[in-house]
């Protein structure tokens, strides 16, 4: 068995570091689902395939196991118990061989266990067993393109966070090899300060492939254009027409916050210019990952200019003008 370790953790489908006690968990429930007994003609040969990888990697790993085991206990302890532990034990004329802790697990994987009679009918270690593996094995390394959607989410969604139902129609195989439509849902739970962008990922809920690993279902935020608010990073940005008189003799006007937080702004003392912005701090929008952390809101203002004057109008700006204070 001279195959990767992670492709044997891969097969299983079980992290790196497991308990012996759950790699024989993951094998009992795959070799129910694939035992070639259970399969239809028309897939019989991906299930014998799938069967003998699935022992082979369950066998491999605790095989692994063993030999940790028992290094683990040689690495430990004075040199006596050291001896001991390795299975050699000084007396008499010579050495004998002692009982070990590697015998549990021969015990375990003795001809009667359920891999070992498996694997006994169903991979009698021709070149065809190794073929169906090797075949098998490069296939699980596989997987099925992502199925990607867009999850469109209103500025206020964004702001707040909330949980979205979504509903999708993936490929599923079924026993006898053919490939249907299956309508699913999944919540997804936006958070606080998500952007234009962010992925959220369900693994193995894409579509399914025969040979192949499930893909994975992949929604992509996207974000519904605001009837106010304009959002650039963290901050928002909101644009506000201010006619030119009131621009130049004082203005007040209010907004509300997508929070719903009603904000007054009042110039009465300042002429507001053309390209004028006024930040309000703290305002903008949550900044995912950090607790209380905003962005701020940016007010710009546009200078709305009349598109004609009367002849007493243009006599009334122009003394005005005059008595100005230019700098």
């Amino acid at each position: 068995m001279g195959n990767p370790p992670e492709l044997y953790h891969r097969i299983l489908n079980i992290p790196r570091e497991t308990s012996p006690q759950e790699i024989r968990a993951a094998y009992k429930s795959l070799v129910k689902k694939w035992h070639p007994d259970k399969h239809p003609p028309s897939s019989k040969n991906e299930a014998e395939a799938r069967f003998k990888a699935i022992t082979e990697a369950y066998e491999a790993l605790l095989d692994q196991q063993e030999n940790r085991a028992v290094f683990g206990v040689c690495n430990d302890g004075r040199a006596g118990e050291k001896a001991m532990a390795c299975g050699v034990v000084g007396g008499g004329g010579g050495a004998h061989i002692a009982r070990t802790r590697s015998d549990d697990f021969g015990a375990r994987m003795a001809p009667g266990t359920p891999a070992r009679e498996f694997k006994k009918v169903y991979s009698s270690g021709n070149s065809g067993g190794r073929r169906a593996f090797a075949e098998f094995s490069s296939s699980i390394m596989r997987k099925a393109p992502p199925l990607e959607r867009k999850l469109e989410c209103t500025l206020e969604e964004l702001c707040h966070g909330c949980k979205k139902e979504v509903k999708f129609t993936r490929d599923v195989v079924t026993k006898n090899g053919s490939i249907v439509k299956k309508e699913v849902s999944q919540m997804v739970l936006v958070k606080p300060g998500w952007k234009k962008g962010n992925k959220i990922t369900f693994e193995g809920m894409g579509d399914e492939r025969p040979g192949c690993l499930p893909a994975d279902a992949v929604f992509v935020i996207s974000e519904k254009k605001h009837p106010v608010f304009k959002r650039v990073g963290n901050d928002l940005v909101l644009k506000a027409e201010v006619p030119l008189v009131s621009a130049l003799t004082g203005w007040s006007f209010s907004f509300r916050l997508l929070s719903g937080k009603k904000v007054s702004c009042s110039f009465q003392d300042e002429i507001i210019c053309p390209g004028y912005e006024k930040i309000i701090k703290g305002e903008g929008m949550p900044i995912a990952d950090q607790k209380g952390a905003r962005g701020d809101l940016r007010v710009k203002f546009e200078i709305a200019f009349p598109k004609q004057l009367t002849d007493e109008q243009r006599d009334g700006l122009a003394q005005i003008l005059k008595g100005c204070a230019w700098n």
